[in-house]
């Protein structure tokens, strides 16, 4: 946590800028060298505005430090996580490229509106307004303040977009975990029901939920090449999308805040055979299942009829270049982990998520402060906030 603030300590004068003029040029950085922490792309080569990601890091920041670890040291840092505050505030009008990095479906490099990001910025501002970052240690000027008024704005336009993701994309994954763990952004239960079975009704498939339609993401006819589609492009990535297992572990998770073993039971055996074994014998899953190119056009004539490979990253198999990582895709492993932990009772909700965000605010428990009165096992949120580091590094 601190590796990552630092970074964007580095890049302050961005945001100052980008108070001003909500923009890619000005955006904080997403990527970063893991081992110096340095800039990895110019803004012209990557896409770095994404609200979901300082979002994300604003709701663990709090978790952890309710949890009695001590991130923030100097007034300083206080100053700028108040700054990180305002640079989401305005995400109910800032369009960004999304939790996929691509902007709209049409992969042309146009930024858009997301539900995803807002309901991720409304998370945050409702996680942070009132936190001191030092804990029980902190005084009155170490107290994070939300803008009551931005948090209504970005409330009423999350509320009003659901269940669409965005303009371009009638649903998309990327709501599971907006509208469930980690963010919980709706505690509205009609919302909630109509987001998740949307989503499961178009995107669920055999191997996992495709990310939106037409997303021709890693499918064997993208020209990796090439950053942009062409216009119309999209057509021919229609009913081959790649689909994802990850989103049987969100289902899984989140059929245990929700008390509903019928979906944990459900969506373990959906993830039991895409599991495979590393060189260790231990599991690991897929980053994602891809159609062949021979079956392509059975596939388009029979959704979800055909054979599909899983992706080498993921699959146990050494990657050249990535000797050490031997090709585990983080993002789903330590999701697996959180997982497992909650289905075999080691792990309880409410050391996952300290501050209650699963509960409407209403039946949240009162505290003097912002803080847990016992300190929760460092490594458990080293496990969840790994899940999302591939996002950021």
């Amino acid at each position: 946590m601190r590796g990552i603030l630092e970074c964007w300590i580095r890049q302050s004068d961005r945001i100052e800028k980008f108070k001003t003029n909500q923009c890619n040029r000005f955006s904080l950085h997403c990527k970063f060298d893991l081992n110096t922490g340095d800039e990895i792309f110019e803004d012209t080569d990557y896409f770095h505005l994404q609200i979901d990601v300082v979002s994300l890091y604003l709701i663990f920041l709090v978790q952890m430090i309710s949890s009695g670890l001590q991130i923030i040291y100097t007034q300083d840092e206080v100053a700028f996580i108040q700054n990180l505050v305002y640079y989401v505030e305005r995400a109910y009008r800032t369009p960004d490229y999304g939790m996929w990095e691509r902007g709209s479906r049409y992969n042309d490099g146009t930024p858009e509106i997301h539900a995803s990001s807002i309901g991720m910025a409304k998370s945050a501002l409702e996680a942070i307004n009132g936190c001191n970052l030092f804990g029980e240690k902190g005084a009155s000027w170490s107290v994070v303040y939300v803008d009551i008024d931005a948090h209504n704005r970005n409330r009423s336009i999350f509320e009003t977009m659901l269940p669409r993701e965005s303009s371009s994309k009638s649903v998309d994954s990327a709501l599971l975990p907006t509208i469930s763990f980690p963010a919980f952004a709706t505690h509205e239960e009609y919302l909630y029901n109509e987001t998740k079975s949307n989503v499961v009704r178009k995107l669920k498939g055999s191997y996992g939920f495709k990310r939106f339609g037409r997303d021709g993401y890693k499918t064997v006819i993208e020209d990796p090449e090439r950053r942009f589609y062409r216009t119309g492009e999209i057509r021919d990535f229609d009913k081959i999308e790649c689909e994802w297992p990850l989103f049987y572990i969100f289902m899984i998770i989140d059929g245990v805040f929700k008390s509903i073993p019928e979906q944990v039971e459900e969506y373990q055996n959906l993830l039991k055979p895409r599991i495979h074994k590393d060189l260790n014998g231990d599991p690991i899953i897929p980053m994602y299942y891809y159609v062949p190119e021979k079956n392509i056009d059975s596939e388009r004539n029979e959704p979800s009829s055909t054979f599909r490979l899983a992706s080498l990253v993921g699959s146990g198999n050494r990657i050249a270049g990535d000797e050490e990582g031997n090709g585990i895709y983080l993002w789903n492993q330590s999701m697996f982990v959180i997982a497992q932990l909650l289905t075999a009772g080691l792990l309880h909700i409410n050391e996952l998520d300290p501050i209650r965000r699963y509960l409407p605010s209403y039946n949240r428990p009162r505290r003097a402060g912002r803080y847990s009165a016992f300190q929760v096992n460092p490594q458990i949120f080293f496990l969840i906030f790994i899940s999302f580091l591939e996002v950021i590094l």
